[in-house]
């Protein structure tokens, strides 16, 4: 494997008469990757055109980050080929950094910098230039070659470059103070954040990304979905962040054992057309198996009659058409003729002459494997006996926290039986205390809090804290919920705790298993009130899905504090926000939270005209003669206010009708332009401001 480093910017030179589709800027065919006997997938075959925005979707272990480092170049499939554009750029981000700037000690803003060397090369050749200009070289030459460097200069984004560089580390949560840290004192979250960063600034043609979105929060996470839906090239993600996916691509591949599932559009447009493709498999299958029993039953009738050549060649096909299937997969075998399938199957498949007896056709039929479509998911119900009061939880002037320490401020909290609370806000706003408080394991620092009549509350811990390392899976569910270990065994089963898996220690699980343990944990309280602190944290998106269906359909209360976008949008009936020490209650769902908060940011953004009194002169005692170079100072910054608003406008309207398929470079160009613009409204507005102040005091 190459180097996470080299990986950044790998110049593909391409093969000579491979024929590329239009527009394509990768094409694979038959991709396999075996470890010995175990096949981790097979037969993966798509392509990606130049302006393509993929979403790679599956569950845990199908393969994907092996997939992503076939497609960058940096692994080899076992079989099949891979085919890039001649001369394409690939930029790829792994999940984990840690060891991507190995042997470099400069600053962040250095490595940066080192993105743009050949334009620093030229601003320097600019500089020389201007130098012997200014010691009095003014020949025809030197202009003219001083003309066209500037010009190449600016076309290139010489005067650009560095605000884009400030732009793109302070989206993705860089502070001025983190720009001139040393790369090796970095942290692994910091490592990924920075090649992220180094990426976007090279623009590659195809960018890969492995969970981009891990080390970011809520503020980089929007930015870098800004960013991306005006990204120039094309975009290959592996991600979790289902709302990540809704914003950014629009296409999906759901990745499977034996091949790639290509859906158009985001994420909520895949789910809905899944959906259908299961149903149309299944009344395929049902038919089919009902063709095979028509047909059996044919046989039956005929195989000692006077029809006994026909049933018997009946049963040699249909014979070859259940080993097929059996083997293969419904979907694999589906709409193909014999000679097709034959080269798909093993040698004893393909070389054996015997049919099927009766009985062992009607055994196949009866176990035909059902298509796929659906991956192993949780089996999980939440239900509850008891119901709650109207009222399950209020709070009046309430101080969150610890003594000497007061971490928010609530003035007034009500929430009724069967609302779902999302409670969003950064990491240590005091959203995990908030639940201790909740659940009395810490007092209120000040304030009534008061929990409704007839709760039953079910609290899900990030940090999975209330589980005990020492026990097994099959010994910490019993201590929780008595039953006998065959119950407990098919129990947890429907969590994929299946097998020797029920004897692993809590300490070796993954972030994964223990969270589905304690949701296993969970589902046997019977609780009305729910308290969940990240629970989609490690799971797969398949989990994910499960999990928000069982939450939908529960008929109890939730107060959910999640970082996942997509399920608070799907189940919040109210958005308690905390910032800046204050629990702002929000009354609606989260759409109509994000709406009121852009009006918001657009209202502040926007220049107060009101305090402009449109050349209205309070009395002064001032001379005829100051008065009107007052009047004409604030008459010539009134216009250049008006210009500057006027060009603001067109640069927003400008800036909203960007299409996803103009340049990443120019949408960051016109950004830039609008910043510089309100800026300097802004300095004229405190201009006019201070001559009308000034004129009021005189």
């Amino acid at each position: 494997m190459y180097p996470a480093i080299a990986a950044i910017a790998t110049t593909i030179t391409g093969e000579i008469g491979v024929y590329f589709p239009p527009m394509a800027i990768l094409n694979a065919h038959g991709l396999s990757q075996s470890f010995g006997d175990f096949d981790l997938f097979s037969g993966l075959t798509a392509s990606i055109p130049n302006d393509g925005k993929v979403g790679l979707v599956g569950p845990n272990g199908i393969g994907k980050t092996t997939l992503l480092l076939m497609l960058a170049g940096i692994n080899q499939p076992s079989s099949g080929a891979i085919h890039w554009a001649r001369g394409s750029r690939i930029g790829y981000l792994p999940q984990e950094s840690a060891d991507a700037f190995n042997g470099r000690s400069h600053t962040v803003f250095d490595e940066m910098l080192t993105i743009f060397a050949d334009l620093r090369r030229v601003e320097e050749k600019l500089r020389h230039l201007e130098n012997e200009m200014a010691a009095g070289s003014d020949s025809e030459e030197l202009l003219a070659e001083y003309s066209a460097v500037l010009e190449q200069f600016e076309l290139d984004g010489g005067y650009q470059y560095e605000t884009r560089i400030k732009q793109v580390l302070q989206g993705l949560g860089f502070g001025q103070a983190d720009w001139q840290l040393p790369l090796p004192h970095l942290s692994g979250g910091q490592k990924t954040r920075a090649l992220l960063a180094r990426l976007l600034l090279e623009s590659p043609d195809l960018l890969i990304l492995d969970e981009p979105t891990n080390h970011l929060d809520v503020a980089a996470i929007e930015w870098l979905e800004s960013a991306l839906r005006v990204w120039g090239g094309a975009l290959l993600i592996v991600s979790h962040d289902r709302y990540f996916l809704d914003k950014v691509v629009n296409v999906i591949w759901e990745m499977g054992r034996s091949g790639l599932e290509i859906y158009r559009g985001n994420y909520s447009s895949y789910v809905a057309q899944r959906q259908a493709r299961w149903e149309l498999r299944l009344q395929e299958f049902e038919a089919e198996k009902a063709r095979l029993e028509k047909e059996l039953d044919y046989i039956k009738r005929n195989i000692a009659g006077q029809r006994v050549q026909m049933a018997k060649g009946k049963l040699s096909r249909i014979s070859r058409e259940l080993t097929a299937i059996h083997q293969l997969g419904f979907d694999g075998a589906r709409g193909k003729s014999w000679s097709e399938l034959s080269g798909e199957l093993g040698p004893d498949a393909r070389s054996t002459r015997h049919s099927m007896s009766v009985a062992e056709a009607a055994e196949a039929i009866k176990n035909l494997p059902r298509p796929s479509g659906r991956h192993r998911t949780l089996n999980i119900r939440l239900t509850s006996d008891l119901r709650s009061g109207n009222i399950v939880l209020r709070a009046q002037e309430l101080a969150v926290g610890y003594p000497g320490n007061t971490l928010f401020t609530a003035a007034e909290i009500e929430l009724r039986r069967l609302e779902c609370a999302a409670l969003i806000g950064p990491n240590g706003s005091g959203k995990t205390t908030f639940l201790k408080t909740l659940l009395g394991q810490l007092l209120p620092l000040a304030g009534k809090l008061e929990p409704g009549a007839s709760l039953k509350i079910g609290y899900f811990a990030q940090a999975h804290e209330q589980l005990d390392p020492a026990k097994t899976v099959l010994a910490e569910l019993t201590s929780h919920h008595e039953m006998f270990v065959s119950e407990a065994r098919d129990y947890l089963a429907k969590f994929l705790f299946q097998g020797d898996d029920v004897f692993k220690l809590v300490s070796s699980l993954s972030g994964g298993e223990r969270g589905r343990l304690a949701l296993a944990i969970l589902a046997l309280e019977g609780a009305n009130f729910l308290l969940l602190d990240e629970p989609t944290n490690h799971l797969d998106i398949p989990a994910q899905e499960t999990l928000q269906e069982v939450l939908e359909q529960f008929e109890g209360t939730i107060l959910l504090v999640s970082h996942d976008r997509y399920l608070v949008d799907r189940l919040a009936t109210q958005i308690w926000e905390l910032n800046d020490g204050r629990l702002d209650v929000f009354p609606g769902p989260y759409q109509e939270y994000l709406a009121e908060r852009e009006k918001a940011a657009q209202a502040e953004a926007a220049p107060v005209a009101s305090k402009r009194t449109n050349g209205r002169q309070p009395a002064t005692n001032l001379s005829n003669n100051a008065l009107q170079k007052r009047a004409a100072q604030l008459a010539a910054l009134e216009d250049e206010i008006s210009q500057l608003e006027k060009q603001l406008a067109e640069l927003g309207d400008a800036l909203q009708a960007a299409s996803a398929s103009q340049p990443f470079d120019k949408i960051q160009a016109l950004s830039i332009e609008y910043a510089a613009v309100e800026q300097q409204l802004e300095q004229s507005v405190a201009a006019w401001e201070k001559v009308v102040h000034e004129q009021t005091l005189a």
